[in-house]
């Protein structure tokens, strides 16, 4: 870890049930929140410039904006406004490539302009979302528009051509500018359809300069200084990259797992200690494996409890690292999430080869069955 919770004096905040996490022996001081108050809000109330706070992390994507309201009230140095704007909002990260050189689709970012000159498939998605939730795909422009121009936020979201290709995601870690550690991977099943109730999976690839470089020039681009990149981009079938979005987090669902045991870094852990200008951990031995996940989504199931079903060759398959699966009486979570513990089945995985470990993720996706148990 980059924090020694004996060396250093660390408070969390956060809202009770998940508080309740931590750990009753960690030393460290605890402010709650209420159940119903903005974040930046409730922290704001219970501190002070006097506390003497020296740094305020944030490692959710939901949270930074929020951090740096937090920061401003305890004068607390951070990452300027504009630079987090242009990693949480959709529209202005793809404005700040303008003239970089990196490829972006065309996009419309607000309902009461002219229509867009593009024609066909296009992505209706709200500026600052995550998980694919509230993503559309209209197969005609002018249904998307129309949808658009009925949205009672629309200043909230934007129109995206649709780009035909892989999609793949690139995880590692900045300092001082710098793209300093990099995976990629790419995606089975695109995130979109996710919320729609199908798996979603992502397999590490060799290394390819021509990926490294994307992201390093990303990271000039949009002007990122420190801490985890999540880079989402196309490859075409005629090798084009194509930026997609990005995030200065963590990527979610296997990724850290994934490149922990892939590279030997645990990600939040350097990140914290980039962030606070602490040495970085030691980083382990890889597995030499590549690494791979697939979760399956039970959003969409409905409520009760999951009927799970894996093929017994799957189960025992060396290409197994883990099998996640909700304990028997747990409810189906009613909503979109990645994590391991609220979904029906979450499959950990890893090969001496990509194309092996895709073989398998694939299968598990064909062949394992989840459905709601009757009432």
């Amino acid at each position: 870890m980059g924090l020694d919770h004996q060396q250093h004096e660390i408070t969390y905040i956060g809202y009770p049930a998940r508080m309740a996490e931590l750990p009753g022996s960690l030393r460290a001081q605890r402010l709650l929140l209420n159940d119903d108050e903005d974040l930046a809000d409730g922290i704001i109330r219970q501190t002070s410039p006097q506390d003497g706070y020296q740094a305020v992390l944030s490692l959710s994507e939901f949270g930074i904006l929020q951090a740096h309201r937090v920061r401003l009230h305890l004068g607390v140095p951070g990452d300027d406004l504009a630079m987090l704007q242009r990693v949480r909002d959709k529209v202005e990260m793809k404005a700040a490539l303008r003239g970089s050189g990196i490829d972006f689709p065309r996009f419309f970012p607000a309902p009461d302009l002219s229509a867009p000159d593009w024609q066909g498939r296009t992505v209706l998605k709200p500026r600052q979302g995550a998980s694919s939730e509230g993503v559309r795909i209209y197969p005609e422009l002018d249904q998307a528009w129309a949808a658009f121009a009925e949205l009672p936020d629309g200043d909230d979201w934007q129109l995206e051509e649709y780009i035909e290709g892989g999609i793949h995601h690139a995880d590692g870690l900045v300092q001082a500018g710098q793209l300093i550690d990099l995976t990629v991977s790419r995606y089975l099943n695109k995130p979109v359809d996710f919320a729609k109730g199908c798996p979603l999976g992502s397999y590490q690839l060799p290394t390819d300069p021509r990926h490294s470089a994307f992201a390093a020039d990303v990271v000039q681009a949009l002007g990122i200084r420190d801490g985890c990149l999540h880079l989402e981009f196309f490859e075409t079938t005629d090798q084009r990259l194509i930026f997609l979005e990005v995030a200065n987090r963590m990527g979610g669902a296997g990724v850290v797992d994934a490149h922990w045991r892939h590279g030997g870094i645990h990600l939040p852990s350097h990140e914290i200690a980039i962030r606070l200008g602490l040495p970085r951990p030691q980083p382990q031995p890889g597995s030499g494996r590549f690494h791979g996940w697939l979760v399956f989504p039970g959003h969409h199931l409905g409520e009760g409890e999951a009927d799970l079903r894996v093929p017994e060759d799957l189960a025992t398959d060396r290409r197994l690292d883990r099998l996640h699966a909700l304990p028997a009486g747990q409810a189906l979570n009613q909503n979109i999430t990645y994590h391991e513990w609220q979904v029906p089945a979450f499959v950990e995985a890893s090969a001496e080869t990509p194309q092996a470990l895709a073989a398998f993720l694939s299968d598990c996706m064909q062949r394992i069955q989840i459905n709601r148990k009757p009432t």
